[in-house]
Protein backbone atom coordinates (compact mmCIF):
# COMPACT_ATOMS: atom_id res chain seq x y z
CA UNK A 1 0.00 0.00 0.00
CA UNK A 2 1.80 3.14 -1.42
CA UNK A 3 1.06 6.22 0.94
CA UNK A 4 0.61 9.54 -0.62
CA UNK A 5 -0.49 13.16 -0.12
CA UNK A 6 -3.83 14.95 -1.23
CA UNK A 7 -4.50 15.34 -4.67
CA UNK A 8 -5.89 18.87 -5.82
CA UNK A 9 -8.91 18.64 -8.31
CA UNK A 10 -10.59 20.77 -10.90
CA UNK A 11 -13.71 20.83 -8.61
CA UNK A 12 -14.59 21.19 -4.64
CA UNK A 13 -15.20 17.65 -4.43
CA UNK A 14 -11.93 16.58 -2.15
CA UNK A 15 -9.92 13.68 -2.93
CA UNK A 16 -7.61 12.15 -0.56
CA UNK A 17 -4.84 9.24 -0.72
CA UNK A 18 -4.87 6.46 2.19
CA UNK A 19 -3.58 7.93 5.11
CA UNK A 20 -3.59 6.93 8.49
CA UNK A 21 -4.57 10.67 9.57
CA UNK A 22 -7.80 11.99 10.15
CA UNK A 23 -10.12 12.96 6.60
CA UNK A 24 -12.07 16.74 7.26
CA UNK A 25 -15.22 16.84 5.06
CA UNK A 26 -18.09 19.26 5.58
CA UNK A 27 -21.73 17.67 5.52
CA UNK A 28 -23.05 16.56 2.64
CA UNK A 29 -19.47 17.62 0.48
CA UNK A 30 -17.96 14.80 -1.13
CA UNK A 31 -14.78 13.14 -0.81
CA UNK A 32 -13.04 10.18 -2.43
CA UNK A 33 -10.43 8.08 -0.56
CA UNK A 34 -8.13 6.52 -3.03
CA UNK A 35 -6.02 3.08 -2.56
CA UNK A 36 -3.02 1.55 -4.46
CA UNK A 37 -2.85 -1.89 -5.63
CA UNK A 38 -0.23 -3.61 -7.37
CA UNK A 39 -2.45 -6.89 -7.23
CA UNK A 40 -4.02 -7.55 -10.66
CA UNK A 41 -7.50 -8.32 -10.30
CA UNK A 42 -8.90 -10.29 -13.42
CA UNK A 43 -12.72 -8.60 -13.24
CA UNK A 44 -11.67 -5.03 -11.50
CA UNK A 45 -14.84 -3.44 -12.88
CA UNK A 46 -16.85 -6.02 -10.91
CA UNK A 47 -14.49 -6.66 -8.08
CA UNK A 48 -16.03 -6.45 -4.46
CA UNK A 49 -14.56 -3.89 -3.01
CA UNK A 50 -16.51 -1.66 0.27
CA UNK A 51 -16.01 0.07 3.43
CA UNK A 52 -18.22 0.26 6.44
CA UNK A 53 -18.26 4.08 7.95
CA UNK A 54 -19.48 3.75 11.31
CA UNK A 55 -20.07 6.77 13.59
CA UNK A 56 -19.91 7.96 17.20
CA UNK A 57 -23.46 6.77 17.99
CA UNK A 58 -22.92 3.18 16.25
CA UNK A 59 -24.96 3.99 13.43
CA UNK A 60 -22.95 2.27 10.43
CA UNK A 61 -23.64 2.89 6.23
CA UNK A 62 -22.11 0.52 3.68
CA UNK A 63 -20.14 2.44 0.85
CA UNK A 64 -19.49 0.34 -2.42
CA UNK A 65 -15.76 1.07 -3.63
CA UNK A 66 -14.27 1.25 -7.46
CA UNK A 67 -12.03 0.27 -9.85
CA UNK A 68 -10.41 3.86 -11.12
CA UNK A 69 -8.16 2.53 -13.48
CA UNK A 70 -4.09 2.59 -13.11
CA UNK A 71 -4.45 0.21 -9.93
CA UNK A 72 -6.23 2.82 -7.95
CA UNK A 73 -9.73 2.08 -6.29
CA UNK A 74 -11.83 4.86 -4.55
CA UNK A 75 -14.19 5.05 -1.89
CA UNK A 76 -16.50 7.84 -2.23
CA UNK A 77 -18.41 9.11 0.79
CA UNK A 78 -20.68 11.72 1.92
CA UNK A 79 -22.49 12.10 5.07
CA UNK A 80 -25.81 14.11 6.29
CA UNK A 81 -24.83 13.80 9.59
CA UNK A 82 -21.62 15.25 11.46
CA UNK A 83 -19.52 13.61 14.04
CA UNK A 84 -16.87 11.39 13.71
CA UNK A 85 -16.30 8.11 11.69
CA UNK A 86 -14.29 5.39 11.49
CA UNK A 87 -14.35 2.78 8.35
CA UNK A 88 -12.80 -0.26 7.52
CA UNK A 89 -12.46 -1.76 4.39
CA UNK A 90 -13.24 -5.00 2.75
CA UNK A 91 -12.04 -6.79 -0.72
CA UNK A 92 -11.45 -9.79 -1.97
CA UNK A 93 -7.70 -8.29 -3.13
CA UNK A 94 -5.64 -8.83 -0.06
CA UNK A 95 -3.78 -5.25 -0.48
CA UNK A 96 -7.57 -3.77 -0.06
CA UNK A 97 -8.36 -5.87 3.17
CA UNK A 98 -8.62 -4.48 5.94
CA UNK A 99 -7.57 -0.57 5.51
CA UNK A 100 -8.61 1.56 8.58
CA UNK A 101 -8.73 5.13 8.53
CA UNK A 102 -11.14 8.20 10.07
CA UNK A 103 -13.42 10.59 8.63
CA UNK A 104 -14.44 14.09 10.26
CA UNK A 105 -18.02 15.24 9.48
CA UNK A 106 -18.65 18.77 10.12
CA UNK A 107 -21.25 21.31 10.05
CA UNK A 108 -22.48 22.29 6.11
CA UNK A 109 -22.37 25.31 4.50
CA UNK A 110 -25.49 27.85 4.45
CA UNK A 111 -25.60 26.91 0.36
CA UNK A 112 -25.39 23.16 0.90
CA UNK A 113 -29.00 21.74 1.54
CA UNK A 114 -28.29 17.74 1.37
CA UNK A 115 -30.03 15.15 -0.98
CA UNK A 116 -33.12 15.48 -2.63
CA UNK A 117 -35.84 13.93 -0.67
CA UNK A 118 -39.58 13.36 -0.31
CA UNK A 119 -41.20 14.14 2.65
CA UNK A 120 -43.99 11.52 4.24
CA UNK A 121 -46.15 14.48 5.09
CA UNK A 122 -45.67 16.40 1.84
CA UNK A 123 -45.67 13.28 -0.27
CA UNK A 124 -45.89 15.57 -3.57
CA UNK A 125 -43.38 17.80 -3.11
CA UNK A 126 -39.22 17.06 -3.67
CA UNK A 127 -37.24 18.84 -0.40
CA UNK A 128 -33.70 18.78 0.48
CA UNK A 129 -32.99 16.94 3.19
CA UNK A 130 -32.27 20.23 5.56
CA UNK A 131 -36.00 20.34 5.43
CA UNK A 132 -36.02 23.56 2.75
CA UNK A 133 -38.08 23.36 -0.40
CA UNK A 134 -36.93 21.95 -3.73
CA UNK A 135 -38.74 23.73 -6.78
CA UNK A 136 -37.64 21.46 -9.24
CA UNK A 137 -37.09 23.65 -12.83
CA UNK A 138 -35.02 21.53 -14.96
CA UNK A 139 -33.05 22.03 -18.05
CA UNK A 140 -32.44 19.00 -20.64
CA UNK A 141 -29.51 18.81 -22.00
CA UNK A 142 -28.44 14.94 -23.07
CA UNK A 143 -24.70 15.78 -24.25
CA UNK A 144 -23.27 17.59 -21.01
CA UNK A 145 -20.76 15.03 -20.56
CA UNK A 146 -19.51 15.72 -23.94
CA UNK A 147 -18.81 19.73 -23.88
CA UNK A 148 -15.29 19.26 -21.85
CA UNK A 149 -14.32 15.91 -22.49
CA UNK A 150 -11.18 17.18 -24.71
CA UNK A 151 -10.24 20.03 -22.04
CA UNK A 152 -7.89 18.45 -20.05
CA UNK A 153 -7.31 20.35 -16.62
CA UNK A 154 -10.39 22.59 -16.92
CA UNK A 155 -14.45 23.07 -17.45
CA UNK A 156 -14.82 26.20 -19.11
CA UNK A 157 -17.51 25.66 -21.37
CA UNK A 158 -19.19 23.19 -19.08
CA UNK A 159 -18.56 25.70 -16.24
CA UNK A 160 -20.14 28.75 -18.54
CA UNK A 161 -22.97 26.76 -19.12
CA UNK A 162 -23.79 25.75 -15.89
CA UNK A 163 -23.58 29.04 -14.56
CA UNK A 164 -25.94 30.03 -16.87
CA UNK A 165 -28.22 27.58 -16.04
CA UNK A 166 -27.90 28.48 -12.33
CA UNK A 167 -28.21 32.34 -13.49
CA UNK A 168 -31.77 31.78 -14.58
CA UNK A 169 -33.50 29.42 -11.83
CA UNK A 170 -32.54 26.28 -13.45
CA UNK A 171 -31.62 23.95 -10.55
CA UNK A 172 -31.87 20.36 -12.62
CA UNK A 173 -29.98 18.63 -15.48
CA UNK A 174 -31.78 15.60 -17.22
CA UNK A 175 -28.95 14.23 -18.82
CA UNK A 176 -27.50 11.04 -20.30
CA UNK A 177 -24.54 9.14 -18.93
CA UNK A 178 -23.24 8.69 -22.44
CA UNK A 179 -25.68 9.47 -26.04
CA UNK A 180 -24.22 8.88 -29.08
CA UNK A 181 -25.90 10.38 -32.39
CA UNK A 182 -29.35 11.24 -33.17
CA UNK A 183 -30.92 10.10 -35.75
CA UNK A 184 -33.03 12.56 -37.84
CA UNK A 185 -31.82 14.89 -40.10
CA UNK A 186 -29.47 17.54 -39.18
CA UNK A 187 -29.58 20.77 -39.77
CA UNK A 188 -27.14 22.09 -42.77
CA UNK A 189 -25.81 25.17 -40.75
CA UNK A 190 -24.65 22.90 -38.20
CA UNK A 191 -21.99 21.92 -39.96
CA UNK A 192 -21.03 25.21 -40.88
CA UNK A 193 -20.22 25.51 -36.74
CA UNK A 194 -18.47 22.03 -35.77
CA UNK A 195 -17.65 24.27 -32.76
CA UNK A 196 -21.53 23.18 -31.80
CA UNK A 197 -21.92 19.35 -32.74
CA UNK A 198 -21.43 16.69 -30.43
CA UNK A 199 -23.16 13.79 -31.82
CA UNK A 200 -21.27 11.18 -32.98
CA UNK A 201 -18.23 11.15 -31.19
CA UNK A 202 -15.30 9.05 -32.34
CA UNK A 203 -12.84 9.31 -29.36
CA UNK A 204 -15.49 8.86 -26.14
CA UNK A 205 -17.08 5.73 -25.59
CA UNK A 206 -17.60 4.44 -21.26
CA UNK A 207 -16.86 0.99 -22.38
CA UNK A 208 -12.97 -0.17 -24.15
CA UNK A 209 -13.23 0.91 -28.11
CA UNK A 210 -15.54 3.17 -29.88
CA UNK A 211 -19.49 3.20 -30.10
CA UNK A 212 -18.81 1.55 -33.77
CA UNK A 213 -16.33 -1.11 -32.62
CA UNK A 214 -17.12 -1.78 -28.98
CA UNK A 215 -15.00 -3.92 -26.69
CA UNK A 216 -17.61 -4.92 -23.94
CA UNK A 217 -14.68 -6.68 -21.74
CA UNK A 218 -13.74 -3.47 -19.55
CA UNK A 219 -15.20 -0.21 -18.64
CA UNK A 220 -12.86 2.85 -19.74
CA UNK A 221 -12.00 4.60 -16.43
CA UNK A 222 -11.33 8.18 -18.60
CA UNK A 223 -14.68 8.37 -19.92
CA UNK A 224 -15.77 8.38 -15.74
CA UNK A 225 -12.71 10.75 -15.08
CA UNK A 226 -14.45 13.16 -17.37
CA UNK A 227 -17.95 12.93 -16.11
CA UNK A 228 -17.15 12.82 -12.55
CA UNK A 229 -15.38 16.36 -13.36
CA UNK A 230 -19.02 17.42 -14.55
CA UNK A 231 -21.13 15.98 -11.83
CA UNK A 232 -19.02 17.57 -8.97
CA UNK A 233 -19.33 21.20 -10.62
CA UNK A 234 -22.65 21.01 -10.68
CA UNK A 235 -22.68 19.50 -6.81
CA UNK A 236 -20.40 22.91 -6.25
CA UNK A 237 -22.88 25.24 -7.92
CA UNK A 238 -25.98 23.13 -6.47
CA UNK A 239 -27.40 21.86 -9.60
CA UNK A 240 -29.28 18.08 -9.35
CA UNK A 241 -28.08 16.03 -12.19
CA UNK A 242 -31.26 13.99 -13.40
CA UNK A 243 -29.14 11.00 -14.58
CA UNK A 244 -30.44 8.53 -17.47
CA UNK A 245 -28.32 5.63 -17.03
CA UNK A 246 -29.48 4.19 -20.65
CA UNK A 247 -31.43 6.11 -23.27
CA UNK A 248 -32.41 3.97 -26.31
CA UNK A 249 -33.16 6.68 -29.11
CA UNK A 250 -29.64 7.69 -29.73
CA UNK A 251 -27.94 5.18 -31.34
CA UNK A 252 -25.49 4.24 -28.55
CA UNK A 253 -24.02 0.41 -28.88
CA UNK A 254 -25.05 -0.90 -25.52
CA UNK A 255 -24.90 -4.78 -24.59
CA UNK A 256 -27.01 -6.91 -24.99
CA UNK A 257 -29.55 -6.29 -21.89
CA UNK A 258 -28.57 -8.76 -18.56
CA UNK A 259 -25.49 -9.57 -20.07
CA UNK A 260 -22.11 -9.25 -18.26
CA UNK A 261 -21.47 -6.22 -19.96
CA UNK A 262 -24.54 -4.51 -19.26
CA UNK A 263 -24.67 -5.43 -15.03
CA UNK A 264 -21.34 -4.20 -14.98
CA UNK A 265 -22.21 -1.17 -17.04
CA UNK A 266 -25.05 -0.26 -14.65
CA UNK A 267 -23.31 -1.48 -11.35
CA UNK A 268 -20.78 0.86 -12.35
CA UNK A 269 -22.48 3.58 -12.84
CA UNK A 270 -24.25 3.43 -9.29
CA UNK A 271 -21.18 2.97 -7.84
CA UNK A 272 -19.07 5.49 -8.69
CA UNK A 273 -21.99 8.54 -8.25
CA UNK A 274 -24.34 7.26 -5.72
CA UNK A 275 -22.28 9.31 -2.96
CA UNK A 276 -23.16 12.78 -4.58
CA UNK A 277 -26.26 14.15 -3.15
CA UNK A 278 -27.25 16.06 -6.16
CA UNK A 279 -28.06 12.62 -7.60
CA UNK A 280 -31.34 11.85 -8.98
CA UNK A 281 -31.61 8.52 -10.92
CA UNK A 282 -33.37 7.38 -13.89
CA UNK A 283 -33.30 4.15 -15.52
CA UNK A 284 -33.81 5.21 -19.38
CA UNK A 285 -34.84 7.98 -21.31
CA UNK A 286 -38.31 6.33 -23.02
CA UNK A 287 -37.73 3.24 -21.02
CA UNK A 288 -40.60 1.14 -23.03
CA UNK A 289 -40.00 3.07 -26.04
CA UNK A 290 -37.82 1.60 -29.49
CA UNK A 291 -38.59 -2.28 -28.86
CA UNK A 292 -35.55 -2.61 -26.47
CA UNK A 293 -36.60 -2.93 -23.16
CA UNK A 294 -39.82 -4.32 -21.68
CA UNK A 295 -41.33 -4.10 -18.09
CA UNK A 296 -39.36 -7.21 -16.99
CA UNK A 297 -35.94 -5.70 -17.54
CA UNK A 298 -36.64 -1.99 -16.17
CA UNK A 299 -38.50 -4.25 -12.52
CA UNK A 300 -34.76 -5.66 -12.58
CA UNK A 301 -32.50 -2.56 -13.31
CA UNK A 302 -34.57 -0.53 -10.43
CA UNK A 303 -33.90 -3.98 -7.70
CA UNK A 304 -30.35 -3.56 -8.86
CA UNK A 305 -30.15 0.00 -8.31
CA UNK A 306 -32.04 -0.06 -4.92
CA UNK A 307 -29.68 -3.11 -3.41
CA UNK A 308 -26.18 -1.08 -4.26
CA UNK A 309 -27.33 2.08 -3.38
CA UNK A 310 -26.23 2.67 -0.01
CA UNK A 311 -27.38 6.20 0.05
CA UNK A 312 -31.25 5.63 -1.27
CA UNK A 313 -31.04 8.62 -3.67
CA UNK A 314 -34.57 9.31 -5.40
CA UNK A 315 -35.53 7.09 -8.61
CA UNK A 316 -37.68 7.26 -11.35
CA UNK A 317 -38.42 5.88 -14.92
CA UNK A 318 -38.80 8.18 -18.17
CA UNK A 319 -42.08 6.67 -19.43
CA UNK A 320 -45.23 7.46 -17.74
CA UNK A 321 -46.80 3.95 -19.11
CA UNK A 322 -44.45 2.54 -16.62
CA UNK A 323 -44.51 5.01 -13.63
CA UNK A 324 -48.40 4.59 -14.01
CA UNK A 325 -48.56 0.84 -14.08
CA UNK A 326 -45.42 0.43 -11.32
CA UNK A 327 -46.22 3.41 -8.80
CA UNK A 328 -44.64 1.73 -6.41
CA UNK A 329 -41.34 0.91 -8.49
CA UNK A 330 -40.66 4.61 -8.25
CA UNK A 331 -40.08 7.43 -5.85
CA UNK A 332 -41.63 9.97 -8.02
CA UNK A 333 -43.95 9.70 -11.60
CA UNK A 334 -42.16 10.72 -14.68
CA UNK A 335 -44.61 11.68 -17.56
CA UNK A 336 -44.17 12.45 -21.40
CA UNK A 337 -47.38 14.41 -22.20
CA UNK A 338 -47.47 16.74 -25.16
CA UNK A 339 -51.27 17.08 -25.36
CA UNK A 340 -52.83 20.44 -26.32
CA UNK A 341 -55.13 19.99 -23.07
CA UNK A 342 -51.80 19.53 -21.19
CA UNK A 343 -53.02 21.19 -18.34
CA UNK A 344 -56.11 19.04 -17.89
CA UNK A 345 -53.76 15.77 -18.13
CA UNK A 346 -51.38 17.25 -16.05
CA UNK A 347 -54.33 17.57 -13.14
CA UNK A 348 -55.33 14.47 -13.71
CA UNK A 349 -52.10 12.69 -13.30
CA UNK A 350 -51.47 14.96 -9.83
CA UNK A 351 -54.85 13.52 -8.76
CA UNK A 352 -54.47 10.04 -9.45
CA UNK A 353 -51.12 9.71 -7.85
CA UNK A 354 -51.68 11.68 -4.06
CA UNK A 355 -48.31 10.11 -2.55
CA UNK A 356 -46.55 10.63 -5.02
CA UNK A 357 -44.77 14.04 -7.03
CA UNK A 358 -45.26 14.29 -10.88
CA UNK A 359 -42.50 15.63 -13.09
CA UNK A 360 -43.23 16.25 -16.42
CA UNK A 361 -39.98 15.55 -18.31
CA UNK A 362 -41.15 16.95 -21.57
CA UNK A 363 -43.93 18.85 -22.60
CA UNK A 364 -43.52 19.20 -26.32
CA UNK A 365 -42.18 22.84 -25.92
CA UNK A 366 -38.82 23.11 -27.97
CA UNK A 367 -37.72 26.76 -28.13
CA UNK A 368 -35.95 27.47 -30.83
CA UNK A 369 -32.66 28.46 -31.70
CA UNK A 370 -30.33 28.93 -34.00
CA UNK A 371 -30.55 25.38 -35.86
CA UNK A 372 -33.82 23.32 -35.95
CA UNK A 373 -32.69 20.28 -33.85
CA UNK A 374 -35.67 18.63 -32.70
CA UNK A 375 -39.08 20.67 -33.30
CA UNK A 376 -41.65 18.78 -31.23
CA UNK A 377 -45.14 20.31 -31.55
CA UNK A 378 -44.14 24.45 -29.75
CA UNK A 379 -40.94 26.37 -31.18
CA UNK A 380 -42.11 29.78 -29.80
CA UNK A 381 -40.26 30.51 -26.83
CA UNK A 382 -43.91 32.12 -25.28
CA UNK A 383 -45.84 29.30 -26.07
CA UNK A 384 -42.81 26.66 -24.37
CA UNK A 385 -43.20 29.04 -21.26
CA UNK A 386 -47.00 28.60 -21.07
CA UNK A 387 -46.60 25.36 -21.36
CA UNK A 388 -44.21 25.17 -18.13
CA UNK A 389 -46.78 27.36 -16.65
CA UNK A 390 -49.84 24.79 -17.27
CA UNK A 391 -47.68 22.22 -15.58
CA UNK A 392 -47.01 23.80 -12.80
CA UNK A 393 -50.52 25.39 -12.10
CA UNK A 394 -51.59 21.58 -12.18
CA UNK A 395 -49.65 21.03 -9.28
CA UNK A 396 -46.51 19.01 -11.38
CA UNK A 397 -42.59 20.13 -11.74
CA UNK A 398 -41.74 20.59 -15.36
CA UNK A 399 -38.59 21.05 -17.53
CA UNK A 400 -37.37 23.55 -20.18
CA UNK A 401 -36.13 22.46 -23.64
CA UNK A 402 -33.78 24.82 -25.95
CA UNK A 403 -32.78 23.29 -29.10
CA UNK A 404 -29.25 24.77 -29.12
CA UNK A 405 -28.72 22.80 -25.94
CA UNK A 406 -30.67 19.59 -25.21
CA UNK A 407 -29.11 17.39 -28.10
CA UNK A 408 -26.62 16.69 -30.07
CA UNK A 409 -25.87 20.90 -30.82
CA UNK A 410 -24.56 22.39 -27.32
CA UNK A 411 -24.44 26.40 -27.87
CA UNK A 412 -22.79 26.48 -24.49
CA UNK A 413 -22.30 30.61 -24.77
CA UNK A 414 -25.53 31.63 -26.55
CA UNK A 415 -25.27 35.45 -25.58
CA UNK A 416 -21.73 35.67 -26.95
CA UNK A 417 -22.65 34.39 -30.70
CA UNK A 418 -23.23 36.99 -33.67
CA UNK A 419 -26.44 39.12 -33.63
CA UNK A 420 -28.49 37.19 -35.75
CA UNK A 421 -28.42 33.87 -33.97
CA UNK A 422 -31.63 33.00 -32.13
CA UNK A 423 -30.68 33.54 -28.31
CA UNK A 424 -32.83 31.36 -25.90
CA UNK A 425 -35.00 33.37 -23.35
CA UNK A 426 -33.55 31.72 -20.34
CA UNK A 427 -34.99 35.19 -18.08
CA UNK A 428 -37.94 33.91 -18.14
CA UNK A 429 -37.28 30.81 -15.96
CA UNK A 430 -35.28 33.42 -13.94
CA UNK A 431 -38.83 35.14 -13.49
CA UNK A 432 -40.30 31.74 -12.44
CA UNK A 433 -37.95 31.08 -9.55
CA UNK A 434 -38.45 34.47 -8.27
CA UNK A 435 -42.03 34.06 -8.59
CA UNK A 436 -42.24 30.45 -6.72
CA UNK A 437 -39.26 31.58 -4.31
CA UNK A 438 -41.95 34.58 -2.76
CA UNK A 439 -44.94 32.07 -2.77
CA UNK A 440 -43.21 28.47 -2.10
CA UNK A 441 -44.69 26.05 -4.74
CA UNK A 442 -44.51 23.81 -1.61
CA UNK A 443 -48.04 25.16 -0.03
CA UNK A 444 -49.83 26.15 -3.49
CA UNK A 445 -52.54 23.48 -4.58
CA UNK A 446 -55.03 23.61 -7.35
CA UNK A 447 -57.83 24.20 -7.12
CA UNK A 448 -59.61 23.60 -10.67
CA UNK A 449 -62.94 24.61 -9.14
CA UNK A 450 -62.27 28.28 -8.77
CA UNK A 451 -60.10 28.36 -12.22
CA UNK A 452 -62.50 30.21 -14.16
CA UNK A 453 -60.83 31.34 -17.51
CA UNK A 454 -57.71 31.10 -15.43
CA UNK A 455 -55.49 28.55 -13.81
CA UNK A 456 -55.66 28.63 -9.82
CA UNK A 457 -52.63 27.94 -7.47
CA UNK A 458 -54.10 28.34 -3.76
CA UNK A 459 -51.93 28.01 -0.40
CA UNK A 460 -53.57 27.94 3.30
CA UNK A 461 -52.56 30.85 4.11
CA UNK A 462 -55.35 32.08 1.70
CA UNK A 463 -53.02 33.40 -1.04
CA UNK A 464 -54.26 32.94 -4.98
CA UNK A 465 -52.22 32.64 -8.12
CA UNK A 466 -54.53 33.26 -11.15
CA UNK A 467 -52.67 32.39 -14.41
CA UNK A 468 -54.11 34.30 -16.71
CA UNK A 469 -53.63 34.35 -20.88
CA UNK A 470 -52.38 37.24 -22.56
CA UNK A 471 -55.89 36.95 -25.05
CA UNK A 472 -57.95 37.01 -21.78
CA UNK A 473 -59.79 40.11 -21.46
CA UNK A 474 -60.74 39.76 -17.62
CA UNK A 475 -61.84 37.73 -15.68
CA UNK A 476 -64.48 37.84 -12.58
CA UNK A 477 -62.65 35.50 -10.17
CA UNK A 478 -66.02 35.67 -7.79
CA UNK A 479 -64.93 33.81 -5.16
CA UNK A 480 -62.23 36.57 -4.65
CA UNK A 481 -64.82 39.49 -4.20
CA UNK A 482 -66.24 37.96 -1.05
CA UNK A 483 -63.39 39.43 0.93
CA UNK A 484 -62.66 41.66 -1.08
CA UNK A 485 -62.52 44.29 1.93
CA UNK A 486 -59.64 41.94 3.29
CA UNK A 487 -57.95 41.50 -0.07
CA UNK A 488 -54.93 42.99 -1.97
CA UNK A 489 -54.21 42.55 -5.46
CA UNK A 490 -50.71 42.30 -7.31
CA UNK A 491 -50.04 41.06 -10.60
CA UNK A 492 -46.78 39.89 -12.16
CA UNK A 493 -45.90 39.70 -15.50
CA UNK A 494 -44.24 36.00 -16.77
CA UNK A 495 -42.13 37.71 -19.70
CA UNK A 496 -40.56 40.36 -17.75
CA UNK A 497 -41.19 39.15 -14.53
CA UNK A 498 -42.16 42.56 -13.42
CA UNK A 499 -44.50 43.28 -10.74
CA UNK A 500 -46.93 45.47 -9.64
CA UNK A 501 -47.18 47.62 -6.62
CA UNK A 502 -49.78 46.09 -3.89
CA UNK A 503 -53.12 47.51 -4.17
CA UNK A 504 -56.45 47.06 -2.31
CA UNK A 505 -59.21 44.87 -4.28
CA UNK A 506 -61.90 46.08 -5.90
CA UNK A 507 -65.53 44.37 -4.89
CA UNK A 508 -66.80 45.14 -8.53
CA UNK A 509 -65.84 44.70 -11.93
CA UNK A 510 -63.13 42.60 -13.99
CA UNK A 511 -60.02 41.95 -13.29
CA UNK A 512 -57.98 42.76 -16.40
CA UNK A 513 -54.09 42.12 -16.26
CA UNK A 514 -52.05 45.29 -17.11
CA UNK A 515 -50.30 43.67 -20.02
CA UNK A 516 -53.38 42.54 -21.43
CA UNK A 517 -52.72 41.12 -25.39
CA UNK A 518 -49.20 41.27 -24.72
CA UNK A 519 -47.73 38.56 -22.11
CA UNK A 520 -48.89 36.19 -19.83
CA UNK A 521 -49.72 37.32 -16.52
CA UNK A 522 -50.06 36.00 -12.94
CA UNK A 523 -52.75 37.85 -10.65
CA UNK A 524 -51.58 37.60 -7.09
CA UNK A 525 -54.09 38.19 -4.35
CA UNK A 526 -53.64 37.72 -0.56
CA UNK A 527 -55.82 38.06 2.75
CA UNK A 528 -53.92 41.23 4.63
CA UNK A 529 -52.48 41.09 7.70
CA UNK A 530 -54.59 41.58 10.79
Amino acid sequence: MVLLVSVAGNSQMKKERYTSRVISIPKWEVVDISFKSNEEAVAPYTTDFSAIFTNEKGKQQKVLGFYNGKNEWIIRFSSNEEGQYTYETASVLKALNPKKGKVKVVASSNTNHGGIVIKEEDPQHFYYEDGTPYFLLAFECDWLYALDYHTEKSLPKTDHLLDLIKENGFNQIVMNVFSYDVSWQKDAKLAQHPEHEFGGPKDIFPFLGTNDTPDYSALNPEFFQKLDRTISSMHDKRIASHLMIYVWNKLVAWPDMNSEADNMYFDYVVKRYQAFPNMVWDISKEALYYGRADEAYIHGRIERLRKADQFNRLVSVHDFKYCSNFPEKVDFISTQNWSHNLYDKMLAAQTKFKDKPVFNIEHGGYEEAPYTVFTGDYTNAETCLRRNYMCLFAGVYTTYYWQGASWNAIIYNPFEQPEDFKKPKFEYFQHMMKLFTAFDFSKMKPTPWQNGSAYNLTNDEKTVLLYIHKENYGIDAAFLKKESSKRTVQWFNSVTGEFTSVAAMQDSGKFISPWSGKADAILISELRQP
